[in-house]
C-alpha cells in the first residue's frame, strides 16, 4: 500500500479524490457505499492488485472529494464515476460498486453502454423493483437512514470504532478504523440525498435494459440485514438477462466485511471467466 498513489481530478467542476494501486494492469474501479469511502475498499484493493490497477473512488462529499450542497443522486454520481474514468485515461475498466456506489455502477452501464467492460453489484438498494406498495417502506428506510447516520456525526472516533464492534464483531481491526475514519471525513451534505426519492427520480427499468456489458450481482442475507431478496434478483435478471447472481450466506448489508473469502471467491471467479 505504501506505494499506491493518492491524487484528484477535476470532474464536473468538482476536485475528486482517488486511491490507485498503479499498476499498468487492466484497471478495475471501485465505488463505495454511502458514508463510506475509497479507502474503505483496502483489503479487497490488496488482494486485486496482483492482477489489476485498482482505482477507489472516493464520491463527491465522501473521503477527500468536494462537496457541493446538492446533487447526490445516482445520476450525478455515475456522471462523476464516468468523468474521473475519462480523466485518468482508463480504458473500459470493470466497475464494483456496493449500495450506493453499486447503484452509481448500474446507472453508469446503462446511460454509458461502452464504457463498462463488466459491472459487479454488491448489495444495491433494489430501487429497480419498487411499486407503489413498496416505496413507502423505503421511504421511511432513508429517513431512519438519514437519522442514523447524522449521529454518526456527532460520535468521537473511538466512540464509532466501539459501535461497529459491538454491531459487527467479525470485522477485524484494521476494517472498523477504515469504517470509522470515513465517517468522520463524509460530508453532512450527503444527508440531503436521503430527504429525495432517489429510487422513483429514475426509470430504472428503462435504464438496465441499456446495460450490455456482463454482470455479477452479490447478494447476502436478508436475515443478516442484506437489501437485495431472491424476488428482487429475479427482477434485475429480467432486465438484464445476462446478469449472473451470487449469495453468500451469513452475510450482511456488508457482505465483503462479513464474509470476505467467500466474497472474493465469487468477484475472482466471476473476473476470471471474463473474455
Amino acid at each position: 500500500m505504501a506505494t499506491w498513489e493518492s491524487g484528484y481530478a477535476e470532474v464536473q467542476g468538482l476536485r475528486l479524490h482517488y486511491t490507485r494501486t498503479g499498476s499498468g494492469l487492466p484497471p478495475l474501479v471501485l465505488a463505495h457505499g454511502v458514508s463510506d469511502d475509497g479507502l474503505c475498499w483496502t483489503t479487497e484493493a490488496e488482494a486485486l492488485a496482483p492482477a489489476f490497477d485498482v482505482v477507489m473512488a472516493d464520491a463527491r462529499g465522501h473521503g477527500r472529494s468536494e462537496a457541493p450542497l446538492g446533487g447526490y443522486g445516482p445520476a450525478e454520481q455515475a456522471a462523476d464515476l464516468g468523468g474521473l474514468i475519462q480523466a485518468l485515461g482508463l480504458q473500459r475498466p470493470i466497475v464494483l460498486g456496493h449500495s450506493m456506489g453499486a447503484m452509481t455502477t448500474l446507472m453508469l452501464a446503462g446511460s454509458a453502454p461502452e464504457l463498462p467492460r463488466a459491472i459487479l453489484l454488491e448489495d444495491p438498494p433494489p430501487w429497480w423493483a419498487q411499486t407503489a406498495s413498496t416505496a413507502p417502506a423505503e421511504r421511511e428506510r432513508r429517513v431512519a437512514m438519514r437519522v442514523g447516520m447524522a449521529e454518526l456525526k456527532r460520535r468521537t472516533r473511538a466512540e464509532l470504532i466501539a459501535g461497529q464492534r459491538d454491531t459487527a464483531p467479525t470485522w477485524p481491526d484494521d476494517e472498523l478504523e477504515r469504517w470509522a475514519d470515513s465517517k468522520i471525513r463524509f460530508s453532512p451534505n450527503v444527508l440531503d440525498s436521503f430527504t429525495a426519492s432517489a429510487e422513483t427520480a429514475v426509470d430504472w427499468p428503462a435504464v438496465l435494459r441499456q446495460i450490455t456489458c456482463p454482470v455479477l450481482l452479490i447478494t447476502g442475507d436478508n436475515r443478516a440485514g442484506a437489501l437485495v431478496t431472491q424476488e428482487h434478483a429475479a427482477a434485475l435478471r429480467a432486465l438484464v438477462p445476462q446478469a449472473q447472481v451470487a449469495q453468500i450466506a451469513g452475510a450482511g448489508h456488508s457482505i465483503r466485511h462479513d464474509q470476505f473469502a467467500r466474497y472474493m471467491d465469487a468477484v475472482q471467479g466471476f473476473l476470471s471467466a471474463l473474455p
